[in-house]
């Protein structure tokens, strides 16, 4: 169980930012132009080009569960688990809506970027 309210939580949480390599992803990549977070794309990829309709997400290791480098929490199991748990079945739902509507989707996993 969670020690903040959901509201306070959410606050909490929305003030993280992320360090991961996104930054490391120029936005030209292979000839063609990938805007960093794309307004108006569902699931809010990390880079996209509407054009060509191609989008990629970088997803950390934490937070959706990297097979190779995720460690359960050894605190505030009750919070994180369903957590990451929703966070993968979003990603699933997000892929599936997005190629059923003719994107190409690309998920990298953080750690595979060389930073």
């Amino acid at each position: 169980m969670d020690r903040f309210p959901k509201e306070i939580r959410s606050r909490i949480m929305s003030r993280i930012r992320s360090e991961s390599g996104i930054e490391a992803i120029p936005d030209r990549m292979r000839g063609f132009y990938l805007r960093r977070h794309p307004r108006g794309i569902f699931g809010n990829p990390d880079f996209g080009n509407k054009a060509r309709r191609i989008v990629l997400f970088i997803d950390g290791c934490f937070w959706h569960g990297c097979p190779r480098h995720y460690r359960e929490p050894k605190t505030n199991r009750g919070y994180w688990l369903p957590k990451i748990k929703a966070n993968r079945k979003r990603d699933r739902l997000v892929n599936e809506r997005l190629k059923n509507s003719g994107w190409k989707v690309c998920r990298i996993w953080e750690c595979e970027l060389k930073v």
